[in-house]
């Protein structure tokens, strides 16, 4: 893997302002573990912070800090992108932080159309607040504006609707799939309708390849990685999680991503407020110890956070694939995403092999007879010309 060895300062954050929320999502239960606001990080103390191309905003619930501003105040000093992940349902305060920051960019979570939505999402009247709010930010004239679907077991048609939708509301439309993590609190979120999902996301990708975006084109190969992650197949591409981008939990701790797991490993590369400055922890003992963690991290995630900046960085493969299924899609002919491309850029083979911790033998085994089911699927796909 290129320059593996020499780490670079980061070019993404993600800042955990709060685990605060209003939500009751079924999927995420940060809502029953809040932080203390006496304890959450201050907008002084980001200002240890280093520039960057690209910083998320996120919780728990941004819009519950009441320093919100004053933290995003101090980002716009760091980087020209800032984008913040809401729930939507503080629509006047979300108004008035956009009126104040023009150029912000807002991503509202919606699980699907209004009763899907609201039952996920534990609270009724979510979907239109939302809504709402997302028709308030293209009414004042912001221009970085969208929503984005967690799929689960029960929303993946809805997925197709909602995509739709942002096509005729002309907004940005981002999708993942759940995962289990420290982050969300949960260790039960697995997809076990893989066939309906997988044809939902399959369709998504026939429809994104139709488009005249390359935009587009990039996140039909993103989700052609979250079919493989449903599925259990290895990552596409190699994580690199500490490395070019990182999280900051609402206590200031410096994690490389926010899919850890206490029975795989958790550990933080150092705390903002131990140091004197952010070299002295990006490139201490501690933080490169991380890094060799994730280099041979079993989880196999695919997240935005840490997929788009390999994809960026290892852009030829995305490209080659984008290029074939451009061509196939202009030819009316369908995108097969039964065969999932694996590329060896020099990862450590260990990486996203999904071995479980001790105690896991019989879990593992079942792993291991599903990762023997998907090669072989691959195999056939490759020989009838899907690859």
């Amino acid at each position: 893997m290129k320059n593996e060895n020499k780490v670079a300062m980061p070019t993404d954050v993600s800042i955990i302002t709060t685990y605060r929320c209003q939500m009751e999502c079924k999927m995420c239960d940060i809502w029953q573990n809040w932080t203390d606001p006496k304890l959450e990080i201050t907008p002084q103390e980001l200002e240890i912070l280093p520039n960057f191309k690209f910083v998320n905003i996120t919780g728990g619930e941004p819009f519950l800090r009441d320093d919100l501003e004053e933290i995003i105040e101090v980002m716009y000093k760091k980087s020209d992108r800032i984008v913040i992940s809401t729930s939507g349902w503080h629509t006047s305060k979300i108004l008035k932080l956009a009126e104040r920051f023009p150029n912000i960019g807002i991503r509202v979570s919606i699980e699907g159309l209004s009763v899907k939505n609201d039952d996920l999402r534990g609270k009724h009247g979510g979907f239109d607040k939302g809504l709402r709010t997302l028709l308030g930010l293209k009414k004042m004239g912001v221009k970085d504006v969208g929503f984005g679907i967690t799929v689960s077991n029960k929303n993946s048609n809805d997925m197709l609707w909602l995509y739709e939708l942002s096509k005729e509301l002309d907004m940005e439309f981002a999708t993942a799939s759940f995962h289990n993590s420290y982050y969300f609190h949960k260790d039960d979120n697995w997809v076990t309708n893989k066939d309906e999902v997988t044809e939902d996301f399959h369709e998504l990708i026939q429809r994104l390849m139709k488009e005249n975006s390359p935009k587009s084109w990039f996140r039909a190969f993103f989700n052609l990685g979250l079919i493989n992650y449903i599925h259990g197949g290895k990552r596409m591409l190699p994580c690199q999680a500490g490395t070019a981008n990182f999280f900051i939990d609402p206590y200031g701790d410096v994690l490389p991503c926010n899919g850890l797991e206490d029975k795989y490993w958790k550990e933080s590369m150092g705390n903002i407020r131990e140091v004197n400055n952010f070299e002295e922890l990006w490139f201490s003992d501690q933080a490169n110890k991380v890094r060799d963690l994730v280099r041979s991290c079993p989880k196999n995630c695919w997240m935005v956070g840490t997929a788009a900046p390999v994809m960026k960085n290892y852009i030829k493969h995305p490209l080659k694939w984008v290029v074939k299924n451009k061509i196939k899609s202009l030819l009316g002919k369908e995108i097969c995403t039964d065969f999932i491309p694996s590329y060896d850029v020099g990862q450590d083979p260990r990486q996203g092999d999904l071995r479980l911790p001790q105690g896991y033998e019989e879990t593992l085994a079942q792993a291991k007879e599903k990762r023997v089911l998907l090669d072989k699927s691959m195999k056939e796909a490759s020989s009838c010309g899907c690859e």
